[in-house]
């Protein structure tokens, strides 16, 4: 992994710090393979993973400074500010739910933008909406901001009729 993870002492908070490269998006899914397969939810891996890599793209192109991602080279690594916050993302599973968070030096908040769909970027967000049941920002004390997204994990559960009744804004209509 890029820079380092760090499992805290609850086994169901989870965090990696992101070395300021374009492969932490690789080492973001990687971590979050290894946290949900620990907790046995492998089958929320690919909802989980799109927003993960949603989240530190934002935060490598915004945070950073780094706005064409494909013309950076893999050795390179733009500068943190001395003091400045590192990249991080954090799983935290509370049954039902499995939020994902990403930390960042930046206090600016995410902005979604009107959909293009030609253009090659500008979509992260409208997907980070679609495969989450929520997202939000908060600002940290002092400096920088974390990205959150909220996944229901009972979708790895049986569906039952009862359950559907509690499935959010994914619903099926009836």
């Amino acid at each position: 992994m890029s820079t380092g993870t760090a499992l805290a002492t609850d086994p169901h908070v989870v965090s990696c710090t992101l070395a300021p490269r374009f492969e932490a998006v690789r080492t973001a899914r990687e971590f979050t393979r290894d946290a949900l397969n620990g907790w046995g939810l492998g089958e929320l891996f690919d909802d989980v993973a799109l927003v993960a890599s949603e989240l530190v793209t934002n935060a490598l192109r915004h945070a950073l400074g780094q706005s064409e991602p494909s013309r950076v080279p893999a050795q390179s690594s733009p500068q943190l500010a001395a003091g400045a916050l590192p990249i991080r993302i954090s799983l935290v599973h509370r049954a039902p739910q499995v939020v994902c968070a990403v930390s960042d030096p930046s206090s600016t908040g995410p902005i979604a933008r009107e959909a293009d769909f030609v253009a090659e970027s500008g979509r992260g967000l409208h997907l980070v909406d679609s495969f989450s049941r929520s997202w939000g920002w908060h600002p940290l004390a002092g400096a920088g901001k974390v990205v959150w997204a909220l996944f229901d994990a009972r979708a790895a559960e049986p569906v039952t009729e009862s359950s559907l009744s509690n499935l959010g804004r994914h619903r099926r209509s009836a």
